[in-house]
């Protein structure tokens, strides 16, 4: 790794712990933890013991006993059905401190002395006006704590307004006093200190009964007996009620149940953040030392889950810990690193191939910039869309590393840069003999290359430059420029040096081509189509021939391409047109009925003025239309289908046939065949040539005949090179076949002479 993103380890956990005691100190992490709060609770949720059971003044209670405050004769009688029931104690969260009528309070205070101390009344500390802040104790009245326990029923909310902790006891009066969960709990502690309530304890699990259930007799007794009772508003309109981080707002008493509920389990404690920040040191630690994205992911969500764990398992055994500190510090070191691992992601991928995972050509300028003259070779995969029909895009990328792999055999550093799809680049040991390293390679690529169990040939052709006196990207595309005309050239390697004469000759040469036209220079020659169901020849592929006066035969290879790119390509194939229909005409007198497929350029496919002049060709009536087809490739049928349909309709429409040339190397579907107004499936040579040695060929051309046949299209499969291959296609009711093992291109007399060999062969 570069030692620029080299993982820190104590350096950023010690960052990370400043922020996260910084963050506590100014409150964040306070309310982080109020954040969190619910979700521990809920981790850990539970039913209610059962041993506290609430009286509620509900509802109900309000309706029946209609004037408020109610008579303490109400009261009187709630005890003594309590008591009557086996009630452990009664402790009551209403206000007691002021008189009521005098026949209840004496009622109520007569219960309290039968109860025998198992009464408890509130006391609570209120402040005086809204100017006055200090605090004044209220106390039941003197009758009723004669022979009652008194209890502080305060109940302080935090700084939002949420109850979230209860007191083991205050001060009142200047006596200690227990709080009222405390008393029915049985826990001691100091005055003015609290614990944490456990808001994992459903608040509906706790046992109900309603005041005037209780008051009129109304209730099981067995449901009392032993518990510790607690009586207390929970009707809307007597309001005390309170917010509370899981439950929503509660009734006062309700908290107090669960407060009481917590203290039977035990007195949990609120601890500092010390544990949480040593787990948070721990885990930023951790991160720090990660390199990967991967890594960084399962660093923090270990480290978040250690410290979550950790904070239930302690709040499981009644300790508080804070969650907020440990949070932070994994937050803020997943923050740093993953900030590091995208850039170095990103730079990253921006050096490097996305499928091969080779160097690109950014990595290329950046690595050969600076040196002071750089051999570059260029290797161009002539194939590539071949192969990427047949192979997909995870085998095509096997395909381009295990060339790479075969490239590397020449490089001078041993590095190959995949500089585009095609493309391969690598620099060239500047004291090799660079004929004799080039023929070493290319005998090395003439074995094909096993891709996941298939043996595939990848076809090159390489471009050299020597990069003196210029930049690295001009060198690459010159070398990209040399590498494109061998494979015009039908050479292995050319030299960027004398590509540059090749490219004045090939200007001048398109110069030449309208007098060659004009001059009958162009001829025709024909390779044959066998058709298996007669052992016939009938029909042929035209193919355009350049004899020049003094540069002699020249192959369509070199001056096709040149001519569709200098806008030479349509007067081109209209005499090409012309001469296959005279030949056709000429062969027909003679009595041999064949047809003869011309190549169309894609870039026919959408000029109106070429179908104009097809049309007036057809018009001379030389022969009839239904003798020619047009080929057109499948790239350049897909490439505009909108534009491609409607010429080919009028093709169709003028009685001439469309064959589909080089099907399976493209991307055509089922829809594109039924659109196009095809007579004529060519199966491409990659396909055919193994297709009775490969199982996946043999499949792939099995069930291309058999669609072509459904949809009723004829099928003509190419690049027949052995009696094998033809043998194979005869067996799966292929229609013809066209190779070099029936007849390479002739010119026509020629061909009128293999016709009438095969004919006298079959007599």
């Amino acid at each position: 790794m570069n030692a620029r993103y080299r993982p820190e380890g104590l350096g950023l956990a010690g960052a990370a712990l400043m922020v996260a005691v910084l963050a506590w100190l100014l409150g964040i992490g306070t309310v982080m933890d109020r954040v969190v709060d619910p979700w521990r609770f809920a981790v850990l949720g539970k039913a209610a013991s059962g041993r506290i059971h609430i009286v509620e003044m509900d509802a109900a209670s309000t309706a029946a006993i209609k004037h408020w405050p109610w008579s303490r004769a109400n009261y009187a009688q709630v005890v003594d059905r309590l008591i009557a029931a086996g009630a452990a104690s009664v402790v009551f969260d209403v206000d007691v401190s002021s008189a009521a009528d005098a026949a209840g309070d004496r009622a109520f205070a007569e219960s309290i002395a039968a109860a025998r101390g198992k009464v408890a009344l509130p006391t609570f500390g209120q402040q005086g006006t809204a100017s006055d802040r200090r605090t004044i104790d209220a106390f039941p009245l003197p009758m009723f704590r004669n022979h009652a326990t008194l209890a502080s029923v305060s109940m302080g909310p935090d700084g939002d307004g949420v109850v979230r902790q209860a007191p083991l006891g205050t001060m009142n009066g200047g006596i200690p006093r227990p709080s009222l969960s405390a008393l029915m709990a049985r826990r001691s502690g100091r005055a003015d200190s609290g614990f944490p309530i456990d808001f994992g304890i459903d608040p509906d699990t706790i046992p109900r009964s309603s005041f005037v259930a209780i008051r009129d007799g109304h209730f099981d007794p067995r449901s009392i007996a032993g518990r510790d009772v607690v009586i207390g508003a929970t009707a809307i309109e007597m309001g005390d009620r309170y917010a509370t981080p899981r439950w929503g707002v509660l009734p006062g008493v309700v908290i107090q149940a669960l407060a009481a509920e917590t203290l039977l389990r035990g007195v949990p404690v609120a601890l500092s953040p010390v544990l949480a920040l040593l787990v948070g040191f721990l885990a930023a630690f951790a991160i720090g030392r990660v390199a990967s994205a991967i890594g960084l992911v399962v660093a923090s969500v270990v480290g978040a889950a250690v410290a979550v764990g950790l904070a239930i398992g302690a709040q499981a055994m009644g300790q508080m810990h804070p969650l907020s500190p440990a949070l932070i510090m994994i937050a803020v070191a997943t923050g740093y690193r993953g900030r590091h691992i995208i850039a170095s992601l990103f730079r990253r991928q921006r050096v490097t191939d996305e499928t091969t995972q080779l160097p690109n050509r950014h990595a290329a300028s950046a690595t050969l910039a600076n040196e002071d003259a750089v051999t570059l070779a260029v290797a161009r995969i002539g194939n590539f869309d071949a192969l990427a029909g047949v192979l997909g895009t995870a085998s095509l990328a096997d395909a381009v590393l295990r060339t790479a792999e075969r490239l590397k055999l020449t490089c001078a550093d041993g590095i190959v840069y995949r500089i585009d799809d095609r493309c391969l680049a690598w620099r060239v040991t500047p004291e090799a003999d660079l004929s004799a390293t080039l023929d070493a390679l290319r005998t090395v690529m003439l074995r094909p290359i096993e891709v996941q169990g298939r043996r595939v040939d990848v076809t090159l052709t390489v471009g050299i430059d020597d990069g003196e006196g210029s930049r690295i990207d001009a060198s690459l595309i010159d070398a990209v420029t040399a590498a494109e005309n061998a494979a015009r050239l039908g050479v292995f390697w050319t030299h960027a040096a004398t590509d540059r004469a090749q490219m004045e000759r090939e200007v001048s040469l398109m110069g030449e081509l309208d007098d060659a036209i004009a001059a009958g220079e162009i001829v025709v020659y024909y390779q044959p189509k066998l058709s298996l169901a007669t052992d016939r020849i009938a029909s042929v592929e035209a193919l355009v021939r350049w004899c020049h006066p003094t540069r002699g035969f020249i192959g369509p290879d070199h001056f096709i391409p040149l001519a569709e790119q200098t806008d030479r390509i349509a007067p081109l194939t209209l005499v090409v047109l012309e001469q296959t229909m005279r030949d056709v005409a000429a062969w027909q007198a003679r009595g041999h009925c064949m047809t003869a497929a011309v190549n169309i350029s894609a870039k026919l496919l959408t000029r109106r003025e070429f179908t104009d002049a097809v049309r007036a060709l057809l018009a001379q009536n030389i022969v009839a239309p239904d003798r020619i087809v047009f080929e057109v490739t499948e790239s350049a049928a897909i490439a505009d289908p909108a534009a491609a349909l409607a010429t080919l309709e009028t093709y169709r429409d003028l009685g001439i046939a469309i064959s589909m040339d080089d099907y399976g190397t493209g991307q055509s579907t089922l829809t594109y065949l039924k659109q196009l107004p095809l007579s004529e499936l060519k199966i491409d040579r990659l396909f055919v040539q193994h297709a009775h040695r490969d199982r996946a060929d043999a499949v792939m051309v099995r069930s291309t005949v058999d669609m072509a046949h459904a949809l009723g299209l004829k099928v003509v499969a190419e690049g027949i090179e052995d009696a094998e291959a033809l043998a194979f296609l005869r067996g799966i009711g292929c229609d013809m076949a066209q190779g070099y093992f029936i007849s390479k291109p002739v010119p026509s007399d020629d061909l009128i002479a293999l016709v009438d060999a095969r004919l006298s062969k079959a007599a």
